[in-house]
């Protein structure tokens, strides 16, 4: 028997709004490298194959908004800048932790071969 509107399943709004963030590309490659550590921009650039320059400016400008990292710079000389999870971004690890078990056990490995 067909579904009616009234008996659609609904979206869980929260979920929702997760995905839309960390489901854009990078967003969660960025928070779950930074888990091993504070990074500058070429180190992180380094470690996320494939990220452009100014895709991977846009992303850390924006979790900084969202405020899942934080914006460190030393005066120096040389001036330096690092990027360093939040307790808010610290929090998802455990998350991101799951979704790569999962990735792990269920995806092809070539999916990820080539992006990481």
């Amino acid at each position: 028997m067909p579904r009616t509107p009234k008996d659609a399943p609904s979206c869980d709004g929260d979920l929702s709004r997760a995905f839309d963030f960390l489901g854009k590309r990078w967003n969660g490659v960025i928070i779950g490298t930074l888990a091993s550590g504070p990074a500058g921009f070429a180190e992180l650039k380094r470690g996320i194959t494939g990220i452009s320059d100014s895709m991977l400016s846009d992303r850390l400008t924006e979790l900084t908004s969202a405020g899942l990292l934080t914006r460190e710079v030393s005066p120096g000389p040389p001036l330096s800048v690092s990027y360093r999870l939040t307790t808010s971004g610290e929090n998802l690890q455990p998350v991101l932790q799951s979704l790569a078990d999962w990735a792990a056990a269920n995806l092809p490995e070539k999916a990820c071969r080539e992006r990481c």
